[in-house]
Parts: structure tokens; C-alpha cells; sequence
């Protein structure tokens, strides 16, 4: 199977917890779906999201999430093949930016601002391992 992933981040519009519920359970619905697995690290400014799985599944998951208009400034950090996924467990993890705290040493804005994508591929590959302790949802 061609596995390809996607790692981008967006500036959530009109965010609160009722927003980030409805975001998980249609990420959730439509990524068991397609076949796509991945992760969201959330705050109220910045959203950091990973999605992967068949090319053709996530490059049309990420147009659909291009399109949505919870969130702005759509900007990708990475993309392309990768030989297995980091989330194969999780339709879509939600991480509340507790491992994003620990990797931006509490500023995550500006972290990200800095950060290249062997950085950014780091803190996922860091939630991925600790989230194979938990159950997969």
C-alpha cells in the first residue's frame, strides 16, 4: 500500500470546546471511513494536525479540510510517502497540547514558527509512542 502523510497546522476560527468536539467526531466519522489515521494537537490559537494513509485517501482528506471553515492559514510543514504509519491505531488522536508544551518548552506559537519538519515529524513520532499505551479510538 502507497501510505503518504501530511503534517500542516491552521489558526482555529471561532474555537471552543463544542467546536473542537464537532472537529474530533467528523475527523473521526470520515477517517475510519477512507482508511486515514493521524493526530490533532489543539490550543485555541494554532491547531497541529497529522493525517496519513493511501495517497489518494488523505490528499483528499486534506482538500476537505483545506475547504473547512473552523480554521485559517492553512499551512502544510510536511508531505509526502512514508513506509508505515505513526497512528495506525487512531482514527484521529486528540492531544490537548500537553506534548506540545514539553517539545515548545511552554511557547508553542513560537516553536512552531521555528520549527523545520524533522521537528515537527519529533513530536509526533514522541505522542505516537506515548499513545500506544492508551486504547485506540
Amino acid at each position: 500500500m502507497d501510505l503518504y502523510r501530511i503534517i500542516y497546522s491552521s489558526q482555529p476560527f471561532g474555537y471552543d470546546e463544542a467546536a473542537l468536539a464537532g472537529i474530533l467526531v467528523d475527523a473521526r466519522r470520515c477517517n475510519e471511513r477512507d482508511g486515514v489515521t493521524g493526530a490533532l494537537v489543539c490550543r485555541r490559537d494554532v491547531f497541529l494536525q497529522l493525517i496519513e494513509g493511501p495517497r489518494p485517501r488523505v490528499l483528499d482528506t486534506f482538500e476537505r479540510i483545506r475547504r473547512d471553515d473552523r480554521h485559517v492559514d492553512v499551512a502544510v510543514h510536511l508531505s509526502g510517502p512514508v513506509p508505515e504509519r505513526l497512528f495506525g491505531g487512531w482514527a484521529m488522536l486528540h492531544d490537548p497540547a500537553a506534548s506540545w508544551f514539553e517539545a515548545a518548552k511552554g511557547r508553542p506559537a513560537d516553536w512552531l514558527a521555528a520549527a523545520d519538519a524533522d521537528e515537527i515529524s519529533a513530536l509526533f513520532t514522541s505522542i505516537a509512542a506515548k499513545a500506544t499505551a492508551a486504547p485506540a479510538r
